[in-house]
C-alpha cells in the first residue's frame, strides 16, 4: 500500500459520541489495525462555546469501552490555534487566499436576498477584488476580517474515492470559503487540511456528508503543496422512516446504549454492519475477526439503516456465546443498578452465581434482562406476570391436589437435584391427571414469576431445595386465593 498506513479519528465534543460517529471511528480503527497502521484521535474542539473537556472525555470512554485504544493523541486543536492562523496568513502573502471585511449583517443580507430569489446562496467574492488601497484603509480602521480562500474561477476537481468511486466538481460552482473566522478561528477546512497533512493522514475516512467538503479541501492541498490523502465517504445511516438518523428515531449516544444493557463487542459489531458486508458466513463476528476480515472495498455506497431489534439480536448471540466470567462484571453492575447485587454473589456464592449467568445467558438479549427478566433467580422480592396468572393459574383441583404432593414429596428428598426432580413430578402428574405442560407451567410460574424461563429442572437444582419449597408454598396460597375459574 505504499507507505505506513496512518487514520485519524476527529470528533468535535460538542456533544456525546454518536452512532454515526462510532461507526466512522470503528472503520479507520479496523482499517489501520488491517494493515498495521496508525490510529490517532484528534479532538476538534475549536468551537470554544460549544466544546468542553467533559465531552471529550466521555468520548474518549466510550471509544475505549468499544475496544478501540489509539496510537496517537489525543490531539486538541485549541492548542494548535496559532498553527492554522500563520497558515492562513501565509497563503494571503502568496495571494491564494484574502482577507474578507464584510460583516454578519451584510452577509445575512445577502443571503436574504438569495432566499427571496429561489436560489442558493453563494458568496459573490466582494473582498476578492478590493484594491491595495482599499485593504490598507480597512486594515487601519482596525475593521474585523474573516481570511478566505481564493477558490480557481475555471477547472474542474477530480477525486478518486474509495467508496463513493469517481467525483468531480466543477470549481465555478464553489464559493470562496473561510478559512479563519474574524474572531480568529479556523474553520474546518483549514484545521482538517493542516492537521491531517501534519499528521501524516494517508487514507481520510469519514461520511458521505462530508463529500461536499473534499474539493474544497483538495483545493487547499494543492495550494499547500501537500500531500492530498485517499478518501473513502462512508454511506449515511438512515432511521427507520429512511431520513437521516436523529434524536426523534431514539437514542443516537453510544453512552445510552451502553446504559441499557449492550455489550461492547455486540455494539462494535453491530456498527460495522452498517456499510460494512464482510465476506464471511460466520453470523457473529469478534473485534479480532473484524480486523482480519476488514477492507474498504467491502463498504458499500448505499445508505445504512439502524435496526434496533437487529442490534438485540447480536447483543442476544454475544450474551449467549460468552462465558460467565466475561458476562459477570457487566451483571453485577446491573444488579447493583436495581438494588438486588449481594457481595455474597462474589464471595462464598461465587460459583453459584456464575451457574446462574450461564443459565439464563442463552435466553436474554440484554445484560439489563438479568435484573428484570432475571429477578427471581437472585432475589425473593418478585411478583408474578399478568401473562403467567392467566395462562396457568386456574381453579382446578386435580391441578391443585397435584401441587400439594409435589410440595410434600419435595420435601422429604435431601436435596432437589434434576433426576429426581422431574420423577416426582412426573410421576405425580400421571397420577392426577394433569398434562405434565400445564403443572411445569404453573410451577415455572410460581418459582420464577414468568411463563419461559430455562428448563425447569434445571431451574429448580439452581434454586435449590429451601427456595423451591418457600416459593411453591407461596404459590399454592396464592392460587388458593386467587380463585380464577
Amino acid at each position: 500500500m505504499g507507505k505506513k498506513v496512518r487514520v485519524r479519528f476527529a470528533p468535535s465534543p460538542t456533544g456525546y459520541l454518536h452512532i454515526g460517529g462510532a461507526r466512522t471511528a470503528l472503520f479507520n480503527y479496523l482499517f489501520a489495525r488491517r494493515n498495521g497502521g496508525v490510529f490517532i484521535l484528534r479532538i476538534e474542539d475549536t468551537d470554544v462555546e460549544r466544546s468542553s473537556k467533559e465531552l471529550s472525555d466521555v468520548i474518549i470512554e466510550d471509544l475505549k469501552w468499544l475496544g478501540m485504544d489509539f496510537d496517537e493523541g489525543p490531539i486538541y486543536q485549541s492548542e494548535r490555534l496559532e498553527i492554522y492562523r500563520n497558515v492562513a496568513e501565509k497563503l494571503v502573502e502568496e495571494g491564494k487566499a484574502y482577507r474578507c471585511f464584510c460583516n454578519k449583517e451584510e452577509l445575512e443580507r445577502k443571503r436574504e436576498e438569495a432566499r427571496k430569489k429561489g436560489v442558493p446562496y453563494k458568496y459573490d467574492g466582494t473582498c476578492r477584488n478590493l484594491t491595495e488601497d482599499e485593504i490598507k484603509r480597512n486594515l487601519r480602521e482596525n475593521k474585523p476580517y474573516a481570511i478566505r480562500f481564493k477558490v480557481p474561477q475555471e477547472g474542474i476537481i477530480r477525486f478518486k474515492d474509495v467508496v463513493q468511486k469517481k467525483i468531480e466538481v466543477k470549481c465555478s460552482e464553489l464559493e470562496d470559503f473561510v478559512l479563519l473566522r474574524s474572531d480568529g478561528y479556523p474553520t474546518y477546512h483549514l484545521s482538517c487540511v493542516v492537521d491531517d497533512s501534519e499528521m501524516g493522514i494517508t487514507h481520510v475516512i469519514r461520511g458521505a456528508d462530508h463529500i461536499s467538503n473534499t474539493p474544497k479541501q483538495i483545493l487547499l492541498y494543492r495550494a499547500l503543496g501537500r500531500d492530498i490523502p485517499k478518501f473513502a465517504h462512508i454511506p449515511l445511516i438512515l432511521g427507520p422512516d429512511r431520513t437521516r438518523l436523529s434524536k426523534r428515531h431514539g437514542a443516537t449516544a453510544v453512552s445510552k446504549y451502553r446504559e441499557d444493557g449492550f455489550l461492547p463487542e455486540a455494539f462494535a459489531y453491530f456498527l460495522a454492519l452498517m456499510g460494512w458486508s464482510p465476506r464471511t458466513n460466520k453470523k457473529i463476528l469478534t473485534m479480532d475477526e473484524m480486523i482480519e476480515l476488514f477492507d474498504l472495498k467491502d463498504v458499500v455506497k448505499t445508505n445504512a439503516m439502524f435496526d434496533l431489534k437487529k442490534l438485540e439480536w447480536i447483543n442476544g448471540k454475544f450474551i449467549s456465546s460468552l462465558p460467565p466470567e466475561r458476562l459477570l462484571p457487566d451483571v453485577v453492575n446491573v444488579l447493583k443498578k436495581y438494588n438486588l447485587f449481594r457481595e455474597e454473589f462474589l464471595g462464598e456464592k461465587r460459583d453459584w452465581f456464575l451457574k446462574g449467568i450461564d443459565l439464563l445467558k442463552i435466553r436474554y438479549r440484554r445484560i439489563e434482562d438479568f435484573a428484570t427478566l432475571g429477578r427471581a433467580y437472585f432475589s425473593d422480592d418478585f411478583s408474578y406476570s399478568e401473562e403467567g396468572i392467566e395462562k396457568y393459574f386456574k381453579k382446578d383441583d386435580a391441578l391443585m391436589d397435584a401441587l400439594v404432593e409435589i410440595l410434600n414429596e419435595y420435601s422429604l428428598l435431601d436435596e432437589l437435584d434434576l433426576e429426581m426432580s422431574e420423577k416426582i413430578l412426573r410421576s405425580v402428574a400421571e397420577k392426577y391427571g394433569v398434562k405434565s405442560g400445564d403443572l411445569i407451567g404453573a410451577i415455572r410460574v410460581m418459582l420464577t414469576g414468568h411463563v419461559v424461563a430455562p428448563g425447569i429442572f434445571d431451574v429448580i437444582e439452581f434454586l435449590g431445595k429451601d427456595r423451591v419449597l418457600k416459593r411453591l408454598q407461596r404459590g399454592i396460597q396464592f392460587l388458593k386465593s386467587y380463585g380464577k375459574e
